[in-house]
């Protein structure tokens, strides 16, 4: 008869080995995932320089931060990156020239963010967009590690009178070089490090912009037009369809700076919003592409506002 602490003590070495093989095959498959999308120091043409500079308003500095997706990696032309369509969706929008400067890097992970704002020292933007997070997944950084790199990142911009919207770790469940069973961990994982950066990100002065599923359904959908040709990283269409929700975010975010040095108290609105607290404001934004969600000024930093994306039709 098998005593029940050696039966226990067996089922549980079993269930070690078997936890640890699995893992050690996820890790197999991240590596071949990696290799077949591939990675590149090459960077587009530089979209640094000034849009709209006929306009009337008053000059806006941009700085664009984070990963490939920031670069536009795969672009041959500098005005088909994300920073040069931001530049020119955030002039049009807010009738202003605006200048762009870009220090996003391929392959760079929340942890090298620091580095990227130290290389614009003494030019003072007055608003940031940071788009982070794929690159910690792939690589395995703990969702909570990356949260509160970001956070400090954050705090430091907000620190220094600059406003900062971030779009959040899009969905990775679609991306196809990514292999089943990876497939589904790499989008729990991304979905994950989505909320915690939300709430980080909220926590310390700043906007959130859930990417979530503008890497799901509507690529999925429309793979051919949506995804470049490594199928992991966004084609034009791609990147347009995700600064189409920045460029919004990023006007709201002068904006209201604006209006609250002009006038004492609330801010208002006429988007459809709510307010609840940051952790459900975070697992909403998780599971809603496009949402914005903001901290509620008059609510002590534990409420937020959410903006909802308005859908067409």
């Amino acid at each position: 008869m098998v005593r029940p602490r050696r039966a226990a003590a067996t089922a549980l070495i079993g269930s070690g080995a078997t936890i640890t093989g699995f893992y050690g095959f996820l890790i197999g498959e991240a590596m071949l995932a990696r290799r077949a999308i591939g990675t590149t120091d090459e960077r587009p043409p530089s979209p640094d320089g000034v849009y709209g500079d006929d306009l009337p308003g008053r000059p806006i500095r941009l700085l664009v931060i984070g990963d490939s997706a920031a670069v536009g990696y795969g672009m041959t032309r500098a005005d088909a990156t994300p920073p040069a369509m931001l530049g020119i969706g955030l002039a049009h929008v807010m009738d202003a020239p605006v200048e762009v400067r870009s220090r996003a890097v391929v392959g760079a992970q929340t942890s090298e963010l620091m580095q990227q704002i130290a290389e614009v020292d003494g030019w003072d933007p007055h608003v940031a967009v940071i788009v982070i997070g794929t690159n910690d997944v792939t690589h395995q950084v703990p969702p909570g590690t990356s949260a509160r790199q970001l956070g400090d990142v954050v705090r430091h911009l907000v620190e220094a009178d600059c406003e900062v919207v971030v779009g959040t770790t899009p969905d990775l469940g679609s991306v196809r070089p990514i292999m089943q069973p990876l497939r589904s961990v790499a989008q729990r994982w991304s979905r994950n490090l989505a909320r915690k950066q939300t709430m980080a990100v909220v926590g310390a002065g700043g906007r959130a912009v859930s990417l979530g599923d503008l890497l799901g359904n509507l690529f999925t959908e429309n793979r051919d037009i949506m995804f470049g040709l490594d199928r992991f990283h966004p084609s034009e269409t791609g990147y347009a369809n995700m600064v189409s929700v920045l460029v919004p975010a990023v006007a709201a975010s002068l904006r209201e700076k604006a209006r609250t040095l002009a006038y004492a108290g609330p801010v208002s609105s006429e988007r459809p919003r709510d307010l609840m607290s940051v952790r459900d404001a975070a697992a909403e934004a998780a599971e809603n592409a496009g949402t914005q969600v903001v901290q509620d000024a008059g609510q002590g930093g534990r409420w937020a506002t959410v903006l909802r994306r308005r859908r067409a039709g």
